[in-house]
């Protein structure tokens, strides 16, 4: 399922919003306004984008003031607007990655691999060649450099909170030379030292666990905007919006972080880790 982006989303609440306050049902406005049905709900759901005309058509139908109306039709062009991963769009396929740039708090769980926002080039370069074996140089090189521009957004003023909570397993797994491993050992120590970053390591002998069924993620934003659940596998990409079902993740989240080693404790077992792997 292909999920709105956050501007789609608070554009197509505010509209319901505004809709219900008229009184007035989604068959209805569809109607008067010469919509579909389907084109109705599906703007309200934040999965289309809204032109200004029937941004305004709507607001006039819905009682509005002016206000109201600038600052909507606003919305709907900022909704629009290229973000820096438009220019990979044969890279990042899905709604994720534009969600993740507005996102205030980030959670995540991974049992495979480094998360992607923490990976040096070396081991990305190596994840992604093993996950992807038919790619081109120049394609996975593309891969790669995306990844790479990704990581800008751990820097700067708006920088998200990332919470990173990962198997002892990521750090057992070797991705190309030892020499990759311990660059990106380094890197990892050296981000996991920024107040707005936070890494734990579930350890080998906590044995079973809640976490077990697989990786995932939580984009939590500002205003009134809900979080969003997210995970990914060979089958494709899976958006989870419904509240009790991002409550239990998030509750899954925190039942995690209480058996994961304390981030300084974390900290000495990626360093040990890291003693394994000599530089060349």
């Amino acid at each position: 399922m292909k999920s709105p982006t956050v501007r789609h989303r608070r554009l197509g609440r505010e509209l319901r919003r505004l809709r219900e306050r008229a009184g007035l049902s989604v068959p209805e406005v569809a109607r008067r306004l010469g919509w579909s049905a389907s084109k109705a709900h599906r703007i309200e759901a934040g999965r289309i984008m809204v032109s200004e005309a029937d941004l305004a058509d709507a607001c006039d139908l819905f009682g509005a003031d002016s206000a109201t109306t600038a600052s909507l039709i606003q919305l709907g062009k900022d909704a629009g607007r290229r973000g820096w991963w438009t220019a990979y769009s044969d890279v990042f396929t899905g709604s994720y990655i534009s969600m993740e740039a507005e996102a205030s708090t980030i959670l995540k769980w991974e049992q495979r691999a480094i998360p992607g926002l923490l990976q040096s080039e070396d081991y990305a370069h190596g994840v992604i060649k093993a996950t992807l074996p038919n790619l081109s140089e120049a394609e996975l090189r593309r891969r790669v450099d995306a990844r790479m521009v990704r990581k800008v957004s751990l820097v700067g003023p708006n920088a998200p909170k990332l919470h990173v909570l990962m198997d002892e397993a990521v750090l057992r797994r070797p991705i190309g030379s030892p020499g990759v491993m311990a660059h990106q050992f380094d890197d990892l120590l050296r981000v996991m030292e920024w107040s707005h970053i936070t890494v734990q390591v579930l350890p080998f002998s906590t044995g079973a666990h809640v976490g077990m069924e697989g990786g995932f993620s939580v984009l939590s934003f500002d205003a009134e905007d809900p979080a969003v659940g997210y995970t990914e596998g060979p089958a494709g990409e899976v958006y989870i919006e419904a509240a009790g079902q991002v409550r239990n993740l998030m509750l899954t989240f925190e039942r995690l972080v209480d058996v994961c080693l304390s981030p300084e404790k974390s900290a000495v077992l990626i360093a040990a880790a890291r003693s394994h792997h000599d530089l060349p």
